[in-house]
């Protein structure tokens, strides 16, 4: 992976073994954890159906604008059973101000459909049953097993492929490999903490075209970080 800047000097090792990259990410882990005390499930929902809701509406869209939206439609839409039974149409002009919102609109209301015909209307705990449901992929359903079951996840949005990337935790591009890499290099009682933490530092911090370096919590740990030369 490229510098991320041109001028100053790149910190630490440009490579090390597996122990070392070990013992990196749990100094990674609990720094970034300390730097983001607040950290956690962004999207505003009082139950699972609702979160898995604001979670679909969430790709491509902000947060912000997500739960903007979502207390109007929950109003309207209480549960999966109204979800399951509403008109794709007026479903869409709903949801259109997060966009994609006919491709969203459809996977909510066909995977409220699943969680009528299948699962009493609730939404499971289980990955399989999880990623099983339309419009859910490992990304959705790692939110959704940390934030509503306490399951350990490694949730891997934007942010934490870019930054695994950046913080040489990973060499993989797909978000499923970077999955099992972090679970490699972390015990799962920090996956979901360090998740959540990891994402707010993206936001914050790490940012994609001007990284903070300067004022970075783990810059002495971080291959790519641009440091001031002496």
């Amino acid at each position: 992976m490229p510098p991320i800047a041109a001028t100053g000097r790149r910190a630490g090792p440009p490579s090390e073994s597996a122990a070392a990259r070990g013992r990196r990410a749990a100094r990674l882990a609990a720094a970034i954890r300390r730097a983001h005390p607040d950290a956690g499930c962004t999207l505003a929902h009082r139950d699972p159906v609702q979160l898995l809701i604001a979670t679909i509406l969430s790709a491509q869209c902000t947060d912000e604008r997500v739960n903007a939206l979502t207390p109007g439609l929950f109003r309207r839409y209480p549960d999966a059973a109204a979800f399951a039974a509403a008109d794709l149409a007026e479903l869409e002009r709903a949801v259109r101000p997060t966009g994609f919102f006919r491709t969203k609109a459809r996977a909510i209301r066909d995977a409220c459909r699943v969680l009528v015909a299948e699962h009493d209307g609730r939404v499971p705990r289980e990955l399989t049953a999880l990623v099983a449901l339309p419009g859910v992929g490992r990304k959705t359903a790692n939110v959704l097993r940390a934030a509503c079951f306490s399951e350990p996840a490694i949730i891997v949005d934007t942010h934490v492929r870019r930054l695994a990337r950046r913080l040489a935790l990973t060499a993989a591009d797909d978000p499923d490999k970077i999955e099992q890499d972090l679970m490699g290099l972390l015990p799962p009682e920090v996956w979901s903490g360090f998740s959540h933490a990891l994402i707010l530092h993206g936001r914050r911090v790490c940012k994609a075209r001007q990284p903070r370096c300067d004022v970075c919590a783990v810059a002495s740990d971080c291959p790519s970080a641009v440091v001031a030369s002496s």
